[in-house]
């Protein structure tokens, strides 16, 4: 028997993923396109039953959206830079089983001991919670200073209720046309209990609340909170993801006998006759019995629009149907003098603006510590999500480092000696009523799956783990039609507390 990765983890039974074979009856041949998590989570999973895999990244560093590559600062300093500060919450079961893979005891993640929501009226905590998802709401409730006697006799119950009795069946189909922002104004929460409390929750997935799905919210605080056993202080890496992640997963793939391509971008696929498959890229095509898709959504729809073959209605409607959501900025700041003794190194901010989060990158990773040592400076990552159309740069960077001399203010005085600015938006959209048309890992077609953030999953997840998740299962489901025996596959409970029993 395998042992969970929790006391609080709950196994996911999936009908079609139940082989018993330990690889292949016959050779089999898998192209992986995508080299972030979710398509390193299948390209493992695959490589380790047997199957012979191709990786296509198209970028010269594995990760995707979690990835970091090589810069230099202009003293010549090399350093690795990513796309923002990623927590690892502990209910991330899957990813850390993925993990394990190149770290069996996970040393690179050390742990926090809080998870502060900064704003200028005053802070919030996660920390000193137990592992009981009904006990913290009401200890949240009763030693906050946002919601007094009167705040809660106001308190839509019914309302707030649904966050503890989400089910995707009845969650979807009562909130999924429904807005976040409808839903949160539906609470008649103070304006600053909410600010504190779920503006965290509302933007950690990018999206902007008038354009996101009240049910997939549900689905969220279910998942980090109301569901979550293993609470919610998490760890953070003591390194760049590059080092301590995806160099590692990249050396086990070829341990495993994978080749993986970097700079190589996949174009089309052709399904031929007996259930095999042509992956075109820039300069070849290659032949698989499976392929998973584990591109961005962009990327997905240009593939699949190139492609010859894939011609069923239903789910090219329902892949037409992805697109991505707002924009989000990444700014680094390399400042002459230190933050203040004590501060987070990783803190959520709400009231102040664009500004959605602070991190204090001496305090997480060698590298910017071995700076902040050598310089006496600090290292200093700001982070606003779901930006609104026809932003201005230049007006946002003010915006956000105002945020940051107002919660921050021994900064006010600092001197900027380097900075780096990144502005994407490749990150999937989670709009009211667009669940029932998100596509499911498995497709129409044998031998071909989707795996991403972007997928529909049986089972809550979210961001970093619903990649990896998706991942691992996009390897299963190809798996079963193999008969080969799956990799197992973790949850928080997939009902919330007070939900009704089937």
């Amino acid at each position: 028997m395998i042992s969970a990765p929790s006391r609080y983890a709950r196994p996911v039974v999936l009908p079609g993923v139940d082989g018993r074979l330990r690889q292949p009856a016959r050779p089999a041949t898998a192209v992986v396109i995508g080299g972030g998590l979710a398509g390193l989570a299948a390209a493992v999973v695959l490589a380790e039953r047997g199957v012979r895999v191709t990786v296509l990244e198209r970028e010269q560093f594995l990760g995707g959206r979690a990835g970091a590559w090589t810069d230099r600062l202009k003293d010549g300093t090399a350093f690795d830079m990513e796309r923002g500060f990623h927590a690892f919450f502990r209910q991330y079961y899957n990813l850390r089983q993925l993990l394990k893979r190149v770290d069996p005891e996970l040393g690179f993640l050390k742990p926090t001991d809080d998870y502060p929501i900064l704003t200028p009226t005053g802070n919030e905590s996660f920390a000193g919670l137990t592992h009981a998802p009904l006990f913290n709401v009401a200890k949240l409730t009763w030693r906050t200073d946002t919601l007094g006697i009167r705040d809660l006799m106001k308190v839509n119950v019914p309302a707030a209720l649904a966050m503890l009795r989400f089910d995707f069946r009845q969650s979807y189909a009562d909130f999924d046309e429904v807005t976040a922002g409808a839903y949160l104004d539906s609470l008649n929460f103070p304006p600053v209990a909410r600010q504190r409390l779920l503006h965290v929750f509302a933007h950690s997935c990018f999206n902007p609340q008038a354009d996101m799905s009240a049910a997939d919210l549900l689905q969220m605080l279910h998942f980090y909170f109301t569901a979550n056993y293993d609470g919610l202080v998490f760890d953070v890496a003591d390194r760049p993801f590059s080092r301590g992640i995806f160099v590692p997963l990249g050396a086990l793939l070829g341990r495993l006998g994978a080749d993986v391509r970097m700079g190589v971008s996949a174009r089309a696929l052709e399904r031929r006759e007996g259930n095999r498959w042509v992956v075109e890229t820039d300069g070849e095509a290659l032949a698989a019995d499976l392929v998973v898709l584990a591109t961005e959504v962009p990327g997905v729809k240009a593939i699949i629009g190139a492609s010859r073959g894939l011609d069923d209605p239903d789910w090219r409607r329902q892949v037409d149907s992805l697109r991505v959501t707002n924009a989000f900025a990444v700014w680094r700041l390399w400042l002459d003098r230190p933050v203040a003794r004590g501060r987070a190194g990783f803190a959520g901010t709400a009231g102040v603006g664009p500004l959605d989060n602070i991190s204090v990158y001496e305090s997480l990773e060698d590298e910017s510590r071995a700076w902040a040592a050598r310089t006496g400076g600090s290292v200093v990552e700001l982070h606003a999500y779901a930006l609104p159309a026809g932003f201005n740069e230049a007006a946002l960077k003010h915006q956000l480092l105002e945020g940051l001399h107002t919660l921050y203010p021994e900064t006010v005085g600092a001197t900027l000696i380097e900075e780096r600015f990144l502005l994407r938006q490749d990150c999937p959209a989670f709009a009211p009523g667009s669940h029932a048309m998100r596509p499911e890992v498995r497709t129409p077609y044998r031998g071909l799956s989707l795996a991403g953030d972007f997928v529909q999953l049986p089972f809550p997840s979210a961001l970093m783990e619903r990649a990896a998740s998706a991942g691992m299962l996009a390897a299963n489901t190809l798996l079963g039609d193999l008969n080969v025996a799956p990799e197992p596959l973790w949850s928080v409970a997939v009902r919330g507390p007070l939900a009704k029993r089937p």
